[in-house]
């Protein structure tokens, strides 16, 4: 089935089946991605308050074969939001699907539509007196619906795992406009293949997420937070592995932090407090969270020394209060937008196995040095094996003059994310920005495998 332009047919229809205003016009914001590297187009904006619309408006692109973008908060970084196309689609915004429905507490569980901010979630999470652990830069906008759809990750995977670990349940408005109903609390559930997982990470491909039950946990009483000075990347896995067994697996973040970083946020958000009077080449950013009396601040502080002796780490400041590991969570969430400040050439979010981060960042550096003019900011997840490694222009040169090299670097990072394993999209999915790198570095029978899943539900897909 070959998609068509939106008739003044499809649109009198629209209109007909759904409430007053859900057809609008298409603003600005809605057809560009944050960065600007794509605008898109589209015939209109559809905007439903339920699934109930969001199914008639899915039955209709059925059947008067025309495309959708599905829509949530606009914050993906892959460009999955927005697309040029021809015939253009339509844009399919959940953002007014933003009621929670239900919150379980003996079940530890919050069933949310799609279109709930996550910030708000984690507030209705803690209200009582529950932790929903996910936790990105854009948790102010993002929403729910492009969490899952996206399988996002952020600074607390290592403990709780990505959005797909987080989440039992989905309902969802499947291609021809049928309604999934798998709003379901169990954390047990073997009947047949696992429809969930299947729509969690496929970016609105096999249908518009609507709804999802999410897992809640205990909210911690205690959090110790610490930021480590480390002579390399090596020695920063291995304090991992000592942080990991000496605090009994309680370890919430461990996050990487480049000096390249830290001399960006000198050059463009000079008043951020950065920790340490002297600028660092490596550093660590730990966290650790436990129930009362775990007495977290004296035993990461007697891991930390033993490190120290054993010349794993060489400065530590462990925050005496809040607000103190607040700034130093500040630091770290503040390198996205010094990066952004200073414009990259080329952005990566790669992963590769935990044990290979060091050879990895070196080869990187290795291979960038040889082409010249440029700088790497190398900063990220350590402790689930992503990082964001980023290329942008040396101090003195301009960003558009050295735009031609983009190809060639991506190329450069991406072959060496393949030999040592690893993946060309850790956590912010393929979007259309990576859909060749989908196909040079993806397994055949994978790809074939995902093709043969979506071909009977989707008749554009060859």
């Amino acid at each position: 089935m070959t998609l068509v332009q939106a008739s003044p047919e499809f649109l009198k229809a629209l209109e007909a089946e759904l409430p007053a205003g859900t057809v609008a016009d298409v603003t600005e914001g809605y057809l560009r991605e944050e960065r600007g590297l794509i605008r898109g187009n589209a015939a209109c904006l559809l905007r439903p308050r339920n699934t109930a619309e969001v199914a008639t408006i899915v039955r209709l692109c059925n059947q008067y074969r025309v495309g959708i973008i599905p829509y949530a908060g606009g914050t993906g970084l892959v460009g999955g939001q927005v697309a040029d196309l021809n015939p253009a689609a339509i844009i399919v915004s959940v953002e007014r699907m933003a009621d929670v429905r239900k919150t379980d507490i003996a079940n530890n569980t919050i069933t949310v539509e799609a279109g709930v901010i996550l910030a708000d979630i984690q507030k209705t999470a803690d209200d009582v007196d529950r932790l929903f652990p996910l936790s990105l830069a854009s948790e102010g906008s993002c929403r729910i619906g492009g969490n899952l759809a996206t399988n996002a990750g952020g600074t607390q995977v290592l403990r709780y795992g990505n959005a797909r670990d987080l989440c039992l349940g989905l309902e969802a408005v499947l291609p021809d406009g049928s309604i999934y109903r798998g709003l379901t609390g169990l954390r047990k559930d073997n009947t047949g293949f696992d429809i969930r997982n299947l729509l969690v990470g496929s970016e609105g491909a096999l249908g518009i997420i609507t709804a999802a039950t999410l897992k809640l946990y205990a909210k911690p009483k205690e959090l110790a937070t610490a930021m480590a000075v480390v002579p390399s990347p090596k020695a920063a896995v291995a304090l991992l592995g000592q942080v990991q067994s000496g605090l009994d697996g309680l370890v919430s973040g461990f996050e990487l932090i480049h000096g390249q970083g830290l001399d960006f946020l000198t050059e463009t958000m000079p008043d951020v407090r950065q920790p340490f009077a002297t600028r660092h080449e490596w550093m660590v950013l730990i966290e650790v969270a436990g129930g009362q009396g775990a007495r977290l601040d004296a035993r990461l502080m007697s891991v930390l020394e033993a490190a120290i002796e054993n010349e794993l780490v060489t400065d530590v400041l462990i925050a005496q209060n809040v607000q103190q590991a607040q700034e130093f969570w500040h630091v770290r969430e503040s390198i996205p937008l010094a990066n952004k400040a200073i414009g990259g050439i080329s952005s990566h979010d790669i992963s590769v196995p935990i044990s290979a981060l060091p050879a990895f960042i070196q080869a990187g550096f290795d291979a960038i040095a040889k082409l010249g003019n440029l700088r790497v900011n190398c900063f990220g997840h350590v402790g689930d094996g992503n990082l964001h490694y980023n290329v942008y222009p040396a101090k003195g040169h301009n960003r558009n003059d050295l735009m031609h090299m983009q190809p060639a670097i991506k190329t450069v990072i991406y072959d060496l994310v393949n030999e040592f394993g690893g993946s060309v999209s850790a956590e912010h999915g393929i979007g259309r920005l990576k859909m060749d790198d989908l196909e040079t570095y993806s397994d055949p029978a994978k790809l074939a495998t995902i093709r043969a899943i979506k071909r009977p539900l989707i008749p554009t897909v060859s």
